[in-house]
């Protein structure tokens, strides 16, 4: 839909295309104003969430050594698509930064290399396919599974937020599995950590920063099969500090 508030480009109307002399005649040539407009148009595909939307590499903020670690790795996944060969992983409590960095790295693949990419949350996502059930569903599951799949790299946002269930853990080890054979690069954040003994382990060092650890790990709410699946295809990036979110809102509001 065309934004009503936009001004037309002045070179253009907005038709895309500009007529320039050339030699002894004239010719049609792309607006500068045309890349840009797709570029934002692939970008709107991305389906960022409007909070992540302005998340970049570059305005990430930086407070301890797994930040700075995890940044790197970030900006490593960005330099080398399209031959990246795995996806990652993002572990840690609420409000590290996990999601920030997962929609960076979609936003500059889609920017700068064109690349087809998909943010997706897992809670969304169960509940959509879900919808597709009910008998006045105008959409199926093919039509919501389709982009998921075709994307070339995927992210799946707070994986085991739902509670698992065998129809929970069989469709999302399906769509996982679909796109490990398709060798398509996908992104992972979850707020559980892999196991019950790390979570045991670690417990002090969460509690220092913050984090109350929860008593479910990653394998409990995805499944061992599933697990063994994304840790295959995936690079483990683990964030650790307090809950940003939550210092940076109550440092913002004033009475």
């Amino acid at each position: 839909m065309k934004d009503p508030d936009r001004i037309a480009c002045p070179e253009c109307a907005d038709t895309g295309w500009v007529v320039v002399p050339t030699g002894g005649g004239r010719t049609a040539r792309r607006c500068g104003c045309y890349a840009a407009r797709e570029a934002a148009v692939l970008l709107e595909r991305v389906r960022i969430p409007r909070r992540y939307r302005n998340c970049t590499l570059d305005n990430f903020e930086v407070h301890n050594d797994s930040h700075r670690d995890a940044l790197k790795i970030a900006r490593q996944f960005v330099k080398n698509y399209p031959v990246q060969d795995v996806g990652l992983l993002f572990l840690g409590p609420c409000g590290v930064g996990k999601t920030h960095l997962a929609a960076a790295i979609l936003r500059e693949l889609a920017a700068a290399k064109n690349a087809v990419c998909l943010f997706t949350d897992f809670r969304d996502l169960i509940r959509d396919i879900q919808n597709t059930f009910t008998p006045d569903s105008a959409v199926s599951e093919s039509d919501i599974l389709a982009p998921v799949f075709e994307s070339r790299v995927l992210v799946l946002d707070e994986l085991g937020a739902k509670r698992p269930s065998p129809w929970v853990e069989e469709t999302v080890f399906y769509i996982i599995n679909h796109r490990y054979n398709q060798r398509k690069l996908t992104i992972f954040t979850s707020n559980y950590l892999d196991t019950a003994e790390e979570e045991d382990a670690r417990q002090p060092m969460f509690k220092k920063s913050g984090f109350a650890p929860k008593d479910d790990s990653l394998v409990d709410r995805i499944g061992v099969r599933l697990r063994s699946r994304i840790y295959e295809m995936c690079k483990v990036v683990e964030m650790t500090g307090p809950d940003y979110r939550k210092i940076a809102k109550q440092a913002s509001y004033r009475f």
